[in-house]
């Protein structure tokens, strides 16, 4: 098939570069000219395991462009993805103006039947707001479906989750767009992937609800855990008990410093907002919504407590992006925490695999924070070293060799990646999340 992917970013990289790697003809209209340029060259913007492989793939079959000019997207194929950016208001609502500016220029612009499929995640019914766009704008009376799909891809396993999905959901409004949509997915539904046909609003409904869920759980946990670090449990075996029971699973039931990136701060605020719209009580997810917000303070004074006081102390941040395998900083907890070192005079020296040149932009080097080459050459002469974010190398490091590097074997551990008794045995100073 042809297919046309508006919006370069994660969802909209990840999109093109799958299709195209399934054998279809893929387009994707981007803005900003130097990430097109980027692209063409077969170097990705943003770091996703195994994505700049697949662009670079597209580019040498000759089945996947990229182009600024989003006339050539509407005239390449009659199915659009809508893949832009839907951030956050100040009132906890989603930005759309990017998912209408599509609209009204593909509507002035196509001049035969085109399918619009929201990939974006959008409110409930705004595909309703789409086909007013579209209707308002048409310059000629042509047919138009449009359609919902939303995404399910985790930053950092984003290939693989498109090409091997739990489930596709699909919400359409006529046969013509199910025949199209059933087309477009016929290689997943071959091998067997279930694939839910909806009504639209069924379908943006289902992505905010799954990502609600997944908050729920995550904030879930870390209010056990503050509940384990009260009365000596251990929140891991309290996590491994609950796992066991198949209705609620071990996914997501991590404890720690909190969820952050792209989505679930973003979807959790979008969600309460639009529930206040319908005059339904969200006081739960609101609740999902202030433990979260607490989890960087309740960290902090982890460090307080271990180093007395920060002022012109050396400390070591192991992991800047918001999770492993992602160079994504968006409502990362490493900011908070960041932010709430410099403030307090400490001294920082941070590490991160890929995230370290996103995280210039918002810190630039200098007195109070610097950025090491490796993880080793942080934690030198260092009083503490905070661990973030859980990358497979924080995992595996030396810890012998961190121990005689640093000033004072402290570390706090906001990921709960090490076992505190090994770190005891070790000689560090360990402070975890939700265990003795």
């Amino acid at each position: 098939m042809r297919i046309t992917v508006v919006g370069g970013g994660y969802v909209g990289l990840v999109t093109g570069a799958c299709f195209s790697h399934l054998g279809n003809d893929v387009l994707v209209v981007e803005k900003v000219p130097e990430k097109v340029k980027m692209l063409k060259e077969g170097r990705s913007p943003i770091y996703e395991p195994g994505l700049e492989d697949l662009i670079r793939e597209g580019l040498k079959r000759g089945n996947l462009g990229f182009t600024t000019d989003i006339g050539e997207g509407v005239a390449f194929s009659e199915v659009i993805f809508i893949c832009v950016g839907t951030p956050s208001l100040p009132d906890g609502s989603a930005d759309l103006s990017q998912v209408e500016e599509v609209a009204r220029l593909t509507a002035k612009l196509m001049d035969s039947y085109r399918l619009l499929v929201e990939k974006s995640t959008v409110p409930v019914n705004t595909h309703q707001l789409v086909k007013k766009t579209v209707q308002r704008y048409l310059k000629r009376d042509v047919p138009f479906d449009v359609a919902s799909n939303p995404e399910f891809l985790r930053e950092g396993s984003a290939v693989l989750d498109f090409l091997n999905p739990d489930r596709i959901v699909v919400g359409v409004e006529s046969e013509r767009a199910r025949r199209i949509m059933e087309e477009v997915y016929r290689p997943f539904t071959d091998r067997g992937v279930p694939l839910l046909i909806t009504d639209p609003a069924t379908a943006e409904l289902i992505k905010h609800a799954s990502n609600s869920f997944l908050a729920m759980k995550i904030s879930f946990i870390n209010m056990i855990a503050d509940l384990c670090e009260k009365t000596g449990a251990d929140v891991k075996l309290v996590t491994e008990g609950m796992g066991y029971d198949r209705r609620i699973g071990r996914d997501f039931l991590n404890a720690g410093i909190g969820y952050g990136g792209s989505c679930f701060p973003k979807d959790v605020r979008a969600f309460i907002r639009i529930a206040e719209e319908y005059g339904v009580d969200f006081s739960l997810l609101k609740e999902v919504e202030r433990i979260n917000s607490g989890r960087v303070e309740r960290f902090m004074d982890k460090v307080r407590n271990a180093l007395w006081t920060l002022k012109d102390k050396r400390v070591a941040v192991w992991g800047l992006s918001f999770k492993p395998n992602t160079d994504d900083i968006r409502e990362a907890p490493s900011i908070k925490v960041v932010e709430t070192l410099i403030r307090e005079g400490a001294r920082v020296r941070a590490y991160d695999p890929k995230a370290v040149s996103n995280f210039r932009v918002l810190f630039p080097p200098g007195d109070r924070i610097s950025y090491p080459e490796d993880m080793y050459e942080a934690v030198k002469g260092a009083e503490a070293l905070l661990i973030l974010t859980e990358w497979e190398e924080f995992v595996k490091a030396d810890m012998e060799k961190v121990k005689e590097l640093m000033d004072l074997p402290v570390v706090v551990d906001g990921r709960n990646i090490f076992e505190p008794e090994e770190m005891k045995r070790m000689g560090f100073e360990y402070y975890s999340v939700g265990r003795s």
